[in-house]
């Protein structure tokens, strides 16, 4: 009986501990030190959220960038990918299909060499970044669609390397660019 009293004197403390005050202490913490990204990378224009820049959203039309692709439509609550492996046929048909909307929607030459990302969902299915290859492919369609002159067009392509992100510490993943935060700036472009 007395065991069986300590291990429940045990197991109390140590819910005590790591149900209530260690995420507590964290959530003080983050909530102290990290503000914005402890409430999600939220942006915000005229009091209103327009989205986070951890969370990818759906652009489909010409003046904006395209996001990569998501399987869970950019739903944040059952996010994930399609679990579908290389060999599948399903995953082909979507490869394939991806492909030929992006050479049709961003008027490309049917050989142009089309980045992973932009045919492929990402595991999150949330991905709010591609590759600035990604998004010079887009920029023509984006010149056209907004009636951008030649100067314009200079800014735009300027514009994605001013939002170009380096690997995270020089050496994690690759360089890419936030679409939110890009298709937030072109509007800028007068």
């Amino acid at each position: 009986m007395k065991s069986f009293i300590i291990s429940i004197k045990i197991f109390l403390f140590f819910t005590v501990l790591t149900g209530i005050i260690y995420p507590f202490l964290i959530t003080g913490f983050a909530q102290l030190f990290y503000t914005r990204k402890a409430n999600g990378s939220l942006i915000n224009i005229d009091n209103k959220t327009i989205g986070s820049e951890n969370i990818g959203q759906q652009f489909d039309t010409n003046i904006y960038f395209m996001s990569r692709p998501s399987a869970t439509a950019y739903n944040p609550l059952p996010s994930g990918g399609s679990n579908y492996g290389l060999t599948n046929a399903k995953l082909k048909n979507l490869v394939y299909k991806r492909k030929k909307q992006l050479v049709i929607f961003n008027k490309l030459d049917s050989l142009t060499d089309i980045p992973s990302e932009m045919l492929f969902a990402s595991a999150s299915g949330l991905d709010p970044h591609i590759s600035p290859k990604a998004a010079y492919l887009q920029v023509e369609r984006i010149v056209q669609a907004r009636n951008f002159n030649n100067d314009q067009k200079l800014k735009l392509e300027q514009l994605i390397k001013n939002q170009t992100e380096a690997p995270q510490f020089f050496c994690l993943g690759e360089e890419r660019v936030n679409v939110l935060l890009l298709n937030l700036e072109i509007d800028k472009i007068k």
